[in-house]
């Protein structure tokens, strides 16, 4: 494949939304160098949100863009993405490449254009993660029913619209276990990209707090490292924003911080100070192990999902068989315990590359377009 595709042929990028850069917005940033001539399709976007790169390209939104303030309160309108989603014209489009955790793999496409998804998981909230978000503890019984009904229905579009997609390429091995469960399709794996020039080793001091980096939604388990770092009385300093932020102040003790959000460069520096990061939840992949990795810090995980796939139990980190407080807070005093060799860490973190994640992905765009087979 060449370093730009050629002007003729005519692709769209289809993305949930665009509203900060995480990890999935690192994923859209390949596909925009590989494509800088396509636009992008996304439900949702706040400018000046996301990166250069991305802005630079034509973005067009759907129709809940202009309701007010929908970026505040969009899981609200999830009985929406569907027809959100499927409104997009895309009748010029010859390759379609959408970039998906909720709804951008429904998008709908002409018969004779190809479709590939990099999926980083099927909707969560509709499969197996509904109590973590829409339970009767979080939203109260009545709720709970009336989205338990919503989220059915959801599931069933999600499943009945994967056949829009000719190419799944999962962002782990542990996603590509659940595309086949929910949609009953293979896929290829290609692990996303981090930035291992960027994020590296510092010289100053070690191990003076443990770190967290992450969304503040429900299932990613933060209260169990919250009550951990209670427990022992360990500096604990969470860096992410979102909808638990006030429930999880209520939970923290004297020792934890929550500093919001912040700049790649503070956020850098947060790795290289700490004595490890600390990832409770059962992660799609989860880049945050992979940058703290490259920046010689270890990681303490949840055995289960993603974080298997980068993270080695005593070599890179710990792994810990169960997502309970006295788990973690044996985990933490074991990683506080060790010597850590930040070399070995770094070359652990080396093969999940910015680099390595294009090379990859125009192989296997230039595969899929030159035999129409599946990925």
């Amino acid at each position: 494949m060449p370093d730009a595709w050629p002007s003729t042929v005519r692709v769209a990028l289809v993305h949930d939304w665009l509203t900060g850069m995480r990890g999935g917005e690192r994923v859209l940033e390949t596909f925009c160098r590989i494509f800088p001539a396509a636009g992008i399709y996304t439900l949702f976007h706040v400018p000046g949100s996301v990166s250069p790169l991305i802005e630079s390209h034509p973005i067009h939104t759907s129709m809940l863009q202009r309701l007010p303030g929908a970026t505040a309160y969009y899981r609200a309108l999830l009985p929406l993405f569907p027809t959100a989603i499927e409104g997009f014209d895309l009748d010029e489009a010859d390759l379609v490449v959408s970039t998906s955790h909720c709804a951008a793999k429904a998008v709908v496409r002409t018969g004779r254009a190809r479709h590939l998804c990099y999926c980083h998981t099927p909707m969560r909230y509709a499969w197996d993660q509904f109590d973590a978000y829409f339970g009767p503890a979080r939203v109260g019984r009545g709720r709970s029913a009336a989205y338990r009904y919503v989220m059915a229905w959801l599931a069933r579009w999600d499943r009945e619209t994967a056949p829009r997609v000719d190419c799944f390429v999962a962002n782990s091995h542990h996603v590509a276990g659940r595309i086949a469960r929910f949609y009953n399709r293979g896929s290829s794996v290609l692990h996303p990209p981090v930035d291992t020039a960027f994020y590296s080793p510092g010289g100053g001091q070690r191990g003076r707090y443990f770190l967290v980096v992450s969304a503040l939604v429900p299932y990613k388990r933060l209260d169990v490292a919250i009550e951990a770092a209670n427990r022992l009385g360990a500096s604990l300093r969470i860096v992410g924003t979102g909808p638990e932020r006030d429930r999880l102040a209520e939970l923290a003790g004297p020792t934890v911080t929550f500093l919001g959000s912040v700049s790649d460069e503070a956020l850098r520096d947060e790795y290289r100070g700490a004595t490890a990061l600390v990832l409770p939840a059962e992660e799609d992949f989860g880049m945050a192990p992979v940058e703290a990795l490259a920046c010689g810090t270890p990681v303490v995980a949840l055995a289960r999902g993603g974080a298997t796939e980068s993270v080695t139990d005593g070599t890179t980190g710990i792994l810990v068989p169960e997502a309970t407080t006295d788990a973690f807070a044996a985990a933490l005093t074991r990683a506080a315990s060790t010597t850590w060799d930040p070399a070995a860490l770094r070359t652990a973190a080396e093969g999940f590359g910015v680099d390595r994640f294009e090379a990859g992905c125009r192989a296997l765009i230039e595969e899929f377009l030159a035999t129409g087979a599946p990925c």
